[in-house]
């Protein structure tokens, strides 16, 4: 064993830049699949095992230290773009003072509150001003996962997405005017240079975000890009405007790309859901070699030099920082208590901070050597000045490497602290469910409104979707909570609030309804989890190729067996109803079938806590859970 380890460290050693890469990447995809099979944070799974492969082989080793940085700089910027393409202005409709105070208030709030505990935590003022404005920022790395887990209320679903990717970029530009103006030196100098690049900044980011914007969306309005394109220009469009905006001014590429992707999220008619489809698959794939690398770069000896202070420094992270600026940034607006509380629970940092902090403590070092290089020419007083001043930011060097571990550490346990304790949090609040059960119907009629009212009574929320108000008259009697939409709208795919909904059932009358929707509803809950009912025999299942529906066209069939809506609907009309039944030793599975005959439907499972529907790659239960089941009048009881 010690052999075999010894080689793979000599290997290791000896890797190439494309050998590197391609361990990154692999590394990167089987945690996430770990973590998703086990239900955990991916992050925390990515920074472990990155952790691990820098103590054998660092990224700066292989591929050097800039073209790392500079690789880190161009996936963020694609990240931040992919994340603000999805921020729709129709999500906070009644949440815009809400949402102006989370990305300006509650960031000032937190900067100050967390300046002042690494102030007191030892470091120094202008070191603890740097790492207040790098860890007012959250990410969409690290939100997004946790909210397709948690799937809350829209309001804040809403709120926690426009923070994490609007601040992205705040929480970037503020660390650099801070580390600016302790690079200017006196106060009188550092007030006007921070004043320059804010203004630099602000201009640059939102010149180059808007002008590049009106002139993709002239383009595709004009279809002067064809449609295999897209993904590829929008790409080439993003990492352009980065790299150009950080030429004209450092680290204001985050700002702009943020602008180009909500300008061009937000104009009416202009379809990108492709590309943005492109942009997530690039997201998954960053986020997950970013973590690896960054998280090589701290070593066992740093994490242990900086635990007792980073621990005493997350809690008043997590205990009074982010409680106490939530409240008070909110303070006024319509956001309810409960929404405040959940709010106040989520916070986790993510790929920005730790980018962030592993390039601006290495600037201080940079901008040390350049001021002993300039002292070299330099004479009389001007020699002095800079010495003098290269000498307080090698001291500030030092500092700052603690940093980086201290950042590290805060990404692993605000992940770990948010993403395994805001599921009871939401749920004790009634705005978000942990393991979300319910069923969402679209399409109504008379067998639907009976499965809805059993999976009600049982504990599993439902929602019935029609188009035609008239048409839920009968579920809203039921007490049925239902919506008014066309299945295949902008709004049902992207506005319609989805909060405790874990699985969709396509039911309308017409199968390429059907199809359309489920193939949309995958992007939201999982192909596992969305389910349209069997087309017509006359479409599908008859052999000939040029007639049969083709099979990616359609979701999993619904039901064991699977019917089409007119058969569902000519069964309940011959006398068959729905029912409830409780599986167990004493009347299993062959028991009911023997007792209900052989054309009973089974539609939904209930076992182990957790609600199914049912369909014909599934294992029914056999002697436990329950059965919801479509059998013959007078075999109900």
């Amino acid at each position: 064993m010690s052999d075999f380890l010894a080689n793979a460290y000599d290997v290791l050693g000896r890797i190439s830049p494309a050998g590197y890469i391609c361990l990154v990447i692999a590394l990167s995809v089987v945690c996430q699949w770990v973590a998703w099979r086990l239900r955990f944070p991916s992050i925390l799974l990515l920074l472990t095992v990155g952790f691990g492969l820098g103590q054998v082989v660092s990224a700066e080793h292989v591929l050097g230290q800039d073209v790392v940085l500079d690789c880190v700089t161009l996936t963020v910027g694609i990240i931040l773009f992919e994340g603000s393409l999805s921020l729709r202005l129709e999500h906070v409709r009644g949440l815009g003072s809400p949402v102006r105070r989370l990305c300006s208030l509650t960031v000032a709030l937190a900067w100050v509150m967390i300046t002042v505990a690494a102030w007191l935590l030892g470091f120094n003022l202008k070191i603890a001003l740097l790492i207040g404005a790098i860890l007012v920022v959250t990410g969409p790395t690290v939100i997004n996962p946790i909210l397709r887990a948690l799937r809350p209320t829209r309001r804040v679903s809403s709120l926690l997405r426009w923070e994490g990717i609007v601040v992205d970029p705040i929480g970037a530009v503020l660390a650099l005017l801070v580390f600016q103006g302790i690079l200017a030196g006196e106060a009188e100098a550092a007030f006007s240079t921070v004043l320059l690049v804010l203004g630099k900044t602000v201009l640059i980011g939102f010149g180059i975000g808007l002008a590049l914007g009106v002139l993709l969306e002239v383009l595709m309005r004009r279809q002067a890009i064809p449609d295999f394109l897209h993904g590829v220009v929008f790409l080439a469009a993003a990492v352009s405007a980065l790299v150009v905006s950080n030429v004209l001014q450092e680290e204001s590429g985050l700002l702009t790309v943020t602008v180009l992707g909500v300008y061009l999220g937000n104009r009416p008619g202009l379809h990108l859901e492709h590309v943005a489809e492109f942009k997530e698959h690039l997201q998954i794939l960053f986020v997950g070699a970013l973590f690896v690398v960054l998280a090589g770069r701290v070593s066992p000896a740093q994490i242990v030099d900086v635990a007792p202070q980073a621990l005493i420094f997350l809690a008043a992270l997590v205990l009074i920082v982010r409680p106490v600026s939530v409240w008070l940034g909110l303070l006024g607006t319509n956001v309810t208590r409960q929404e405040k509380t959940l709010l106040s629970c989520m916070a986790p940092r993510g790929i920005v901070a730790a980018a962030v902090a592993s390039i601006f403590a290495l600037g201080f070092a940079n901008a040390a050597q350049g001021l002993l290089a300039d002292a070299q020419v330099a004479t009389g007083s001007d020699k002095t000045a800079l010495l003098a001043q290269a000498a307080e930011l090698d001291k500030l060097a030092g500092q700052a490497s603690s940093m980086v571990p201290l950042v590290f550490i805060v990404i692993v346990c605000t992940v770990a602290i948010y993403g395994f304790g805001i599921g009871r949090v939401g749920e004790r609040l009634s705005l978000a469910t942990a393991k979300p059960q319910g069923i969402m119907f679209a399409g109504v009629n008379r067998w639907v409104i009976d499965a809805a009212a059993l999976l009600e009574e049982h504990g599993v929320s439902t929602l019935v979707v029609a188009r035609n108000y008239a048409d839920l008259a009968n579920a809203r009697m039921a007490g049925l909570q239902t919506e008014t939409a066309n299945i295949i709208s902008e709004y049902a795919v992207k506005d319609m609030d989805l909060a405790g909904i874990g699985s969709f059932l396509a039911c309308t009358p017409e199968d390429e309804i059907n199809a359309t929707a489920a193939r949309e509803f995958v992007h939201v809950f999982g192909r596992a989890n969305t389910f349209q009912l069997h087309r017509d025999s006359k479409t599908t299942g008859t052999g000939n190729a040029r007639r049969d529906t083709a099979g990616h066209l359609s979701a999993h069939f619904a039901f064991v067996p699977s019917f089409s809506r007119a058969e569902l609907d000519e069964r309940m009309l011959s006398g068959m109803r729905l029912k409830y039944t409780r599986l167990s030793k004493e009347f299993t599975y062959d028991d009911f079938t023997d007792y209900y005959g052989d054309d009973t439907v089974v539609m939904f499972v209930q076992r182990n806590g957790a609600t199914e529907v049912a369909h014909a790659d599934m294992k029914l239960p056999y002697d436990d859970g329950a059965l919801i089941s479509m059998v013959r009048e007078e075999d109900v009881t």
